[in-house]
């Protein structure tokens, strides 16, 4: 499976200029043969957007944008869900079929808390000859939400996020220890630069199941292509064997 993935600026509440930047995106995927491409958490409206929205027609929006583009889409928005604001992580095929839904388990923050209500853990799905689980940004820093995934058999993790300064840790060690203990690659797509009182770090990448970065971004705009390895992959150092090995 090759992968696309997008680190940018957020648009910060301009939606018009959002979707325009998804088209352009979503064109450079398919240039590269990507079979999925990968952007940020709420990419719309913007992680730092107040008062938080959602829109309805979002999500259908992005479905034609994928189905026009031939490529799979995989993004962060706000959406309303039971009267109560969720968010979430769409993933779409390469004919803007809605392949999952993931809402966000673990919130960040007084502010998360206020304003969205958490999901119920990882969801997974067959694409590209791949399993695939989505988690959001928090998620992926907690062993039991990486886990979860594993037991669903994924082979991939896509984390949209929207990580700010000084949290480099997260992309320096956490994504590649999760991805090593867990014999599974993680591709976490970040913001970069400010929006409002935050500075995005940047740094996205793409964890092989063994830990090694198969791509990674700095602190500025970057697009990453990778194809991603099997776990037979000869080039891969021994994968860990905890989850067959694991007595409970």
């Amino acid at each position: 499976m090759r992968l696309a993935l997008w680190q940018g600026a957020s648009p910060s509440g301009d939606v018009e200029a959002a979707f325009a930047e998804i088209a352009r995106a979503l064109a450079a995927g398919r240039a590269a043969g990507a079979d999925m491409l990968l952007m940020p958490e709420l990419f719309l409206p913007g992680y730092g957007v107040e008062p938080m929205r959602a829109d309805p027609g979002w999500a259908p929006r992005l479905s034609r944008l994928a189905a026009e583009a031939g490529t799979g889409l995989c993004i962060g928005l706000a959406e309303e869900e039971g009267g109560a604001l969720v968010n979430v992580a769409l993933a779409f095929g390469p004919d803007g079929a809605l392949l999952a839904r993931y809402v966000k388990t673990q919130l960040f923050g007084a502010r998360e808390k206020r304003l969205f209500t958490p999901g119920n853990g990882p969801v997974a799905f067959d694409f590209a000859g791949t399993r695939i689980a989505l988690l959001i940004c928090y998620d992926v820093e907690f062993p039991e939400l990486v886990r979860a995934s594993a037991r669903l058999g994924a082979a991939l993790i896509l984390v949209p996020t929207a990580n700010p300064e000084p949290f480099d840790t997260v992309q320096r060690f956490t994504v590649p220890a999760q991805a090593a203990m867990n014999g599974l690659a993680v591709a976490y797509a970040n913001f970069c630069g400010p929006e409002g009182a935050l500075t995005y770090n940047g740094l996205s990448l793409i964890a092989a199941p063994d830990g090694e970065p198969l791509a990674s971004a700095g602190r500025r705009a970057a697009f990453l292509v990778v194809d991603l390895p099997s776990r037979s992959d000869p080039t891969l150092r021994a994968l860990s064997t905890q989850l067959e090995d694991l007595r409970e």
